[in-house]
Formats: C-alpha cells, structure tokens, sequence
C-alpha cells in the first residue's frame, strides 16, 4: 500500500498555500501560485513514496492554528514539528533560516558565512529557493547584501507583505496594521 500525504489548502493575507503532512510532521507550506509548487511536490511524493490525499490531519489543523495567530500578531515563532525534504546542504541552509530573529532580515552572503561555506553564496540562494515550507522556515527573512527585495516563491508583494506585517507587531503597532490588512 502506498503511502499517504495529506494536503490542504489555506488562505492567507499574501495568497493560498498548500499544506501537506505526512506521519505527523509538516512536509509542505508552499505558494500555491509559485511556478515551482509542483515541482516541490513531486519532491516530496517521489522521496516519500506517496501520493496525495486531500483530507486533513492533526498537524494539518495545528499549522493552520498558529498561522492564523502568526497573521494577527499573536504569534512569532513556531512549534510544527517538521519533515524537512532535501539534500543535506539544504538541510543545512534550511536549519539556519530557522535561526534568523522574527522581524530582522539576514543577507544571503550572511547565511553562506553563518555554515561556514562563504563562496557558495549561489548555492545557498539555491537552497532558499528550494525551501518547500514557507513561512515556517522564514526564507522571506532574506534579503539582498544592499538590503533589497529579492526573489520570494510567493512573489515580491507578499515577501514585502511578511516583512512588514513582522516590522509592525515588533514595533507594537500590530493593532492598526492588522485591521488594515484583507485576512479572512
């Protein structure tokens, strides 16, 4: 018998993602818009043997739980345990996104020294790109060595958009921004 992955969909302020589970950890928190969400996806399937069932599961409804918290403010860490899908240099640059502080930014130069492994500032670019659980492993908290936005999965808007939801609950005005952003 195969395998099964469940996967859900959830909408936030900066667009939908699709969430998918698989024995009790988040393998999924993508941009359901982003060209290379299938791509992730058939990662995934192929690497765990599984195919896709769309139903929920505990872990499933717990993310959406402290996503929901994250996007109104009341919340600037999470506690999903995750299944993190990709080579062990990905791994590693995964690992180290978890380490950057809510609302602060890190340059990809940063990350490359951060692992020891300065010259492979492209490589590490890379492996941002490939991070198949958005948000979580806040890959929007990266940013070009001049500080400009570069590319996000989710696009620009929505890079601009977590930035600035974070900058605003850090600096306490979380009341007033919250109110001005279109979450449903």
């Amino acid at each position: 018998m195969k395998n099964v992955i469940c996967i859900q969909h959830y909408s936030s302020p900066c667009g939908t993602l699709v969430l998918a589970s698989f024995a009790d950890k988040l393998c999924l928190c993508d941009w359901s818009n982003n060209p290379l969400a299938e791509r992730n996806k058939r990662r995934i399937a192929e690497y765990l043997q599984a195919s896709f069932k769309t139903e929920t599961s505990s872990v499933l409804e717990e993310t959406k739980r402290q996503l929901n918290e994250y996007f109104l403010g009341h919340r600037t860490s999470f506690d999903i345990p995750l299944h993190l899908i990709g080579t062990d240099f990905q791994q590693r640059v995964w690992n180290e996104l978890l380490n950057i502080p809510y609302a602060t930014t890190k340059s990809y130069k940063e990350i490359a020294l951060s692992i020891s492994k300065p010259k492979a500032i492209r490589a590490v670019a890379g492996a941002i790109g490939a991070n198949g659980i958005s948000i979580l492993i806040p890959c929007h908290r990266v940013v070009g060595s001049d500080n400009s936005l570069t590319g996000y999965a989710g696009g620009l808007g929505a890079k601009r958009l977590l930035l600035e939801i974070e900058m605003q609950i850090k600096s306490g005005q979380n009341d007033a921004y919250i109110k001005s952003i279109d979450y449903k």
